[in-house]
C-alpha cells in the first residue's frame, strides 16, 4: 500500500496572479461508513460487501480517534453541516449513529440547526430503525431509490424492490424534516416513458429534494468490464430534458447539474462542496479539504476499513499521518481549476468575490479560462456574477477543460 504524504509549503505566485487574504470558508464534516450488503455493478465508490458482521464498535472507536487527532486542524471552527455517507450507513444501528453524532457534538462546535444528512438504502428499511436515526439527530435522509421499475432495479443490482422503495420513502417523509430521493436515468433498456414514470412516482411521494443522475460506466466496475446496452446519446439527452421539464413544472428548482429542490430545500452540505467550502473527511477512504492561513490542503484516508482502523489505533496521539493515504497542498492553478470544477456545476453560478474569498486569489488568476469560455458561448458574465450558459451546462466537461 502506497502512502503519499507531501510536505505543504506556501505556493509561489505565478506572473499575473495576485495574492488576496487567506482563504475563508465554512466547515462541514463528512463521515464514511463503507459497508454494503453487496456491491452494485455500476458503483465506483469506496464500498465493501458485508461478508461478516460489521465491526461497528471498533469502527466507531476509529472514527473517534481519527477526529481527536484531526482536532488541531479545525479547532474553534463551527460546523455548519454533517453528512454520513457510504457504503450503506443504514446498516449501522441507531445506537451507533447516536454515539457518532454525540461524539461530534462533544468535540466540535456544531451549529444550532445544522443540517445532518444520512444516506440509507430502502432494502434496509425498518420503521423503528428509521425512527431511531431521527431521534439520534439526523434531520435529512437521502434514500438511494435509483428506480421504481423492478426490471431496472434488477439490472442495477439493487437489493430492494419497488414495494420496498415506496414503503421506505413514505415512512421517511413522515419522520424527517427533509428527504432526498436519488434516481438514475439512461438505465439499461430504459425508455423515455419509463424514465418519466420514475420521475412521476418520486414527485407523487412528495419529496422536497431529488437527485437525478445519468448512469455512467465508471472504470474498474463490473459494468465497465461487461457494458450493458444503454440508451443512445440522443435518448439520454431527451431523458435529461424531460427531467428538467417535469420537475420544473412540479415546482422544483434545478440548482445544480443533478440536483433539484423545492424552494428553501437545497442541500446545504452539498452547496458547501460546490462553493469550495471546507470539509473534514473521517473514515475509510474519506476525502477532505481544509483551508489554513498559508495554504489549502486536500487529504484522503486509507481506503480499506481494516487498514484504516489498524493505522488509526497504531498512531501516537501527536501524529495522525499514518492513516492518511495522501496529503497535498493546492497550487494556485489547482485552486482555480477545483473552484471552477465545483462552482460551475451551479446553474446560478457564483460571484467573483466568492472565488476570491475561497481561493485567496484575485479573480484575475482565472481570467484566461473565463475569457476563452465566454468566447465559446459556454459562460456568461453579468455584473459580478459568473455562470455557465445553457450550452455550458450541457457541455460542462468542455467548459471545465478550459481551466486545466
Amino acid at each position: 500500500m502506497t502512502v503519499q504524504v507531501l510536505p505543504c509549503s506556501i505556493p509561489v505566485l505565478a506572473r499575473g496572479e495576485v495574492r488576496m487574504n487567506p482563504p475563508r470558508a465554512p466547515l462541514s464534516v463528512y463521515m464514511h461508513l463503507p459497508w454494503c450488503v453487496r456491491k452494485c455493478p455500476y458503483c465506483d465508490f469506496n464500498s465493501h460487501a458485508q461478508r461478516e458482521a460489521i465491526p461497528e464498535a471498533r469502527y466507531l472507536d476509529a472514527l473517534t480517534a481519527d477526529l481527536e487527532q484531526a482536532l488541531p486542524q479545525v479547532w474553534g471552527r463551527e460546523v455548519s453541516s454533517i453528512f454520513i455517507g457510504g457504503g450503506t450507513p443504514s446498516l449501522f444501528t441507531p445506537a451507533a449513529i447516536d454515539r457518532l453524532l454525540t461524539t461530534l457534538r462533544t468535540l466540535l462546535r456544531v451549529a444550532p440547526g445544522a443540517e445532518i444528512t444520512m444516506e440509507a438504502n430502502p432494502g434496509t428499511f425498518e420503521a423503528a430503525r428509521f425512527r431511531g436515526y431521527r431521534e439520534a439527530g439526523v434531520n435529512r435522509l437521502s434514500l438511494g431509490i435509483q428506480s421504481f421499475n423492478p426490471e431496472h432495479l434488477k439490472a442495477l443490482g439493487r437489493i430492494h424492490d419497488e414495494r420496498e422503495a415506496y414503503v421506505a420513502a413514505e415512512a421517511a417523509m413522515g419522520l424527517f424534516e427533509t428527504v432526498n430521493l436519488d434516481l438514475m436515468y439512461a438505465l439499461p433498456g430504459q425508455s423515455l416513458e419509463q424514465a418519466r414514470a420514475d420521475l412521476e412516482a418520486a414527485i407523487g411521494l412528495g419529496t422536497a429534494h431529488l437527485s437525478a443522475y445519468h448512469l455512467t460506466l465508471e472504470p474498474n466496475t463490473p459494468f465497465a468490464a461487461a457494458p450493458p446496452t444503454l440508451p443512445d446519446d440522443d435518448l439520454a439527452a431527451d431523458m435529461q430534458e424531460q427531467t428538467e421539464a417535469l420537475l420544473g413544472a412540479a415546482g422544483f428548482e434545478h440548482y445544480e447539474t443533478s440536483a433539484y429542490a423545492r424552494p428553501g430545500q437545497r442541500c446545504r452540505h452539498n452547496l458547501n462542496y460546490w462553493t469550495f467550502g471546507d470539509y473534514l473527511g473521517l473514515g475509510a477512504g474519506a476525502h477532505g479539504k481544509l483551508s489554513f492561513s498559508d495554504r489549502i490542503e486536500r487529504q484522503a484516508r486509507l481506503k480499506h476499513p481494516k487498514a484504516y482502523m489498524d493505522a488509526v489505533f497504531s498512531e501516537p496521539s501527536t501524529d495522525h499521518a499514518g492513516h492518511l493515504a495522501e496529503t497535498r497542498c493546492l497550487s494556485h492553478g489547482d485552486r482555480v481549476f477545483e473552484f471552477m470544477m465545483n462552482a460551475l456545476r451551479l446553474n446560478e453560478g457564483f460571484e467573483a468575490r466568492l472565488f476570491e474569498s475561497r481561493t485567496g486569489l484575485s479573480i484575475a488568476a482565472a481570467e484566461p479560462g473565463l475569457a476563452a469560455a465566454e468566447r465559446r458561448g459556454l459562460l456568461l458574465r453579468e455584473r459580478h456574477n459568473i455562470r455557465p450558459s445553457q450550452t455550458g451546462q450541457r457541455f460542462l466537461n468542455e467548459l471545465l477543460q478550459l481551466f486545466l
